[in-house]
């Protein structure tokens, strides 16, 4: 999902530089004053494309985050839950000595 929406905005972006670069170039100016502005619309190009994929990369850190902590909550749980199950198949294991024990008791009188 992230994937498209990046290249969405990657593709707005290298569009709307294209835009303004015709525009520049068929603007009547000097040629220095022409490359000038080409370069700054480039690098606020540069600094927009930055700061969009600055935030995609918070925004995957963010969810990984979110995912650890979801896998870490589940991995406790389920050891958790396989601790009070064992608990209950030693009580069991251990009631079933018991009679085992003393069914065997009555056999040896």
């Amino acid at each position: 999902m992230a994937s498209k929406s990046s290249e969405s905005i990657l593709a707005l972006l290298a569009g709307a530089a294209i835009g303004v670069g015709i525009g520049i170039l068929f603007a009547p100016d000097k040629g220095s004053n022409t490359r000038d502005k080409i370069k700054n619309s480039f690098d606020d190009l540069k600094d927009g494309v930055k700061s969009k994929f600055g935030s995609f990369e918070e925004e995957d850190k963010e969810k990984f985050s979110q995912s650890k902590d979801e896998l870490k909550e589940t991995v406790e749980s389920l050891l958790s839950q396989s601790s009070y199950k064992a608990e209950e198949a030693i009580t069991f294991l251990e009631e079933k000595l018991a009679e085992l024990k003393k069914q065997n008791a009555k056999l040896q009188k």
